[in-house]
């Protein structure tokens, strides 16, 4: 996936069991789709947390967010619960949602530990990527990136922070 192509629709369940589907997460304005590697580890939890900080900033752009992971929906509610997460998180339990997105590791070892990639998908309401961000380490580099993103997109620039 990258930058112009369509977004994968999909439909996934979401911490509380409720169905969530792209077309539906778009409904409002665009979406930040990111994929995480597994709930309540360290990185994983920076990450989205960064991302609940700048929930304002995003609706302040008419964009929504959501994370996706391989964790149960059990898992994700426990999650979204510790941490005060006002967005929805999704199960992948199966992976094809992230093997349609290209973030689905198959590495023998790594791929039952972390079996997902940290990647981050900016997605107009055409459908169509707006932004990709791709890093393992930096967790905070995601949030940055897709407002930064949105901003360019909306006319304000990165810098009109």
């Amino acid at each position: 996936m990258d930058i112009g192509d369509a977004a994968p629709g999909f439909s996934l369940p979401d911490q509380d069991g409720r169905v969530r589907d792209l077309k539906g997460l778009l409904a409002e304005g665009p979406l930040v789709l990111f994929f995480y590697p597994a709930a309540m580890t360290p990185g994983c939890t920076a990450e989205s947390c960064h991302f609940r900080d700048l929930a304002a900033e995003f609706a302040q752009l008419g964009a929504g967010c959501a994370g996706v992971s391989a964790d149960a929906v059990e898992r994700q509610h426990a999650f979204a619960d510790m941490h005060g997460l006002g967005f929805p998180l999704l199960s992948d339990e199966d992976g094809r949602v992230a093997r349609a997105y290209g973030v689905r590791r198959t590495a023998p070892g790594l791929s039952a530990l972390a079996p997902t990639r940290r990647c981050t998908f900016v997605i107009g309401t055409d459908g169509r990527v707006l932004h990709v961000v791709r890093s393992e380490i930096r967790m905070n580099a995601h949030a940055d990136g897709a407002l930064a993103a949105l901003r360019s997109a909306d006319g304000a620039g990165p810098a009109g922070r």
